[in-house]
């Protein structure tokens, strides 16, 4: 049976509806992950949860240890991960509360471990061409309109190193570029999870407008209060896909790294 595994983010601590069978404290080649791993299931899908920021959330982004993290998916056998994030809207239109499947991601970190391949073993060069994996995203969608919860079917994340939030000229710029939304957490996950084959997707909830958008101070009680208030479209959401979810896949995710080896 395939495993599919899920990163909380901001306010997504647990996966309600997930029958947790037991935890799992991994090792890595790269140290600790942010927690241990929730082994359970949701249906008749194994599921491996992991909340990023740790139980209490108390990791901030610039030193969450996505290696490890990663890793330790791969070492419980996690062949898909779903990732759930907080941002804050830049395009016209967005509103706290808006759920989008991303389909491309602007890398603005600079100081964080972002691949497992540093030289030891070759030199590796992933195409990223694509960030998300396309089977997982066309299953998100169908999930979202099984279940009437409405989603943007695209989207672009711009990853900032955090933990300050962004200036609104930063966002202005960001817009320029392209983006549609802005977080702290997106990478180098998306490009670790493509190093080791694994398939990648990512769910981001709208919590707040980008500075600058609102005249409204930016506050961390509003992330967290719109989190909560799109828990239960969240949790229909991933039960869904979870019964969607194929046992074999078919997208070029799993053989990411032919022809990317020098």
């Amino acid at each position: 049976m395939s495993k599919t595994g899920v990163i909380g983010g901001s306010g997504l601590y647990e996966i309600k509806g997930l029958t947790v069978k037991g935890k799992k404290a991994v090792s890595t080649p790269f140290g600790r992950p942010s927690g241990e791993y929730l082994i359970g299931e949701m249906g008749k899908a194994e599921i491996v949860f992991l909340p990023r920021h740790g139980k209490h959330h108390n990791i901030p982004p610039h030193m969450i240890n996505y290696r490890a993290n990663i890793w330790g998916f791969h070492k419980l056998g996690v062949d898909r991960i779903l990732s759930i994030s907080a941002v804050g809207g830049i395009k016209k239109g967005l509103i706290p509360g808006d759920i989008m499947i991303l389909d491309q991601v602007l890398d603005m970190t600079q100081n964080r471990e972002a691949t497992f391949y540093d030289g030891k073993g070759g030199v590796v060069h992933i195409d990223f061409t694509a960030p998300y994996c396309p089977e997982l995203r066309n299953i998100l969608m169908k999930a979202g309109k099984r279940v009437n919860v409405p989603v943007k079917k695209t989207g672009t994340y711009v990853a900032v190193e955090g933990p300050r939030l962004e200036s609104a000229a930063e966002i202005r710029s960001f817009g320029i570029l392209g983006g549609d939304v802005v977080g702290m957490t997106g990478m180098p996950e998306a490009s670790l999870a493509r190093e080791l084959e694994i398939c990648y997707a990512g769910l981001s909830v709208v919590a707040n407008y980008a500075a600058g958008i609102s005249k409204k101070k930016l506050t961390v009680s509003e992330v967290m209060n719109a989190m909560k208030a799109a828990t239960e479209k969240i949790k229909l959401l991933l039960k869904e896909t979870f019964t969607l979810i194929p046992e074999g896949r078919k997208c070029p995710c799993k053989a990411a790294l032919k022809e990317a080896k020098i």
